[in-house]
């Protein structure tokens, strides 16, 4: 049985990934907070233990801590963790940025969930439903060893098919592939070209179009695009549809947009994410 720490058990991720976990009887689980929101474990009928506490015996410590907390709080975490521990972090703008310290004897983890397909093959309608991969939908992952031997990665990998089972396709990256992935490629590009299609429609909405009619007709047009462009067809965009894109282009986009992959603007960027705000 492995001994996990699970620190930031209280917020969204760490109140999912400790019940996912109790279902898991090879896991001793230790769910560490913050004195400020322990409230939220025992009001939930969970017993917190102190980190003084539970670091120090865990063989994993699990970081569920928002990207701008993190860096403080492995500060106070590493160190006390015993030799031949890991530390696992969900996300790899902290370890990208260079926020965690570093210790030759505590390996380093890093996982994040692919979330479940756009065109899956789920039928129940909860598991259509499992946008984020709680446990309905099939999902992929991908995971990053940092620092650690290969024997890491398999235990590593190993505590990440649990937190997001069902797996669809396990992936093995670096953890400056996965900051290409994350933000670089899925929120710096893919968000916010979503988030601008949502502003599209409601400018339609405000030049008098009926919303339900922008709404059936926008989620129509999304599904064609990304099946076109992603080969889940053979058919292709009209004549007219490749010019108002090549239009579109430049007339929305910068020249030198696919500078945001660039090592450098991606380090930027996950040292912007990892930076606290007032």
């Amino acid at each position: 049985m492995q001994t996990i720490a699970l620190v930031g058990a209280a917020g969204n991720m760490g109140t999912r990934i400790s019940q996912r976990l109790k279902t898991h009887a090879e896991y001793r689980v230790l769910l560490v907070e913050n004195p400020k929101f322990v409230s939220k474990l025992t009001e939930r009928g969970d017993t917190p233990v102190a980190v003084e506490v539970a670091i120090p015996q865990a063989d994993i410590v699990l970081m569920a801590v928002n990207d701008a907390f993190i860096a403080g709080v492995a500060e106070s975490v590493v160190p006390m963790m015993k030799p031949g521990a890991m530390l696992v972090c969900l996300d790899p703008a902290a370890v990208r940025a260079g926020r965690i310290p570093g210790r030759a004897d505590v390996a380093l983890f890093v996982t994040h969930p692919c979330h479940p397909p756009v065109f899956g093959d789920e039928t129940d309608p909860e598991a259509r439903a499992d946008y984020f991969g709680w446990g309905k939908a099939k999902q992929s992952i991908v995971s990053a060893l940092e620092r650690g031997l290969e024997s890491d990665y398999v235990r590593g990998e190993l505590l990440a098919r649990d937190l997001f089972e069902p797996i669809l396709r396990s992936h093995r990256v670096s953890v400056e592939q996965m900051a290409v992935l994350e933000p670089a490629m899925s929120e710096t590009v893919a968000a916010t070209c979503i988030a601008v299609i949502r502003e599209a429609m409601d400018e339609a909405i405000q030049r008098g179009v009926p919303e339900q009619a922008a709404r059936d007709f926008m989620m129509g047009h999304i599904a064609v695009p990304i099946a076109i462009c992603f080969n889940y067809t053979k058919w292709n965009f009209s004549a007219g549809a490749q010019e108002a894109i090549a239009r579109g282009k430049e007339s929305i986009f910068r020249s030198d947009w696919k500078r945001v992959f660039e090592p450098d603007a991606v380090l930027e960027s996950v040292r912007h994410i990892t930076t606290p705000r007032p």
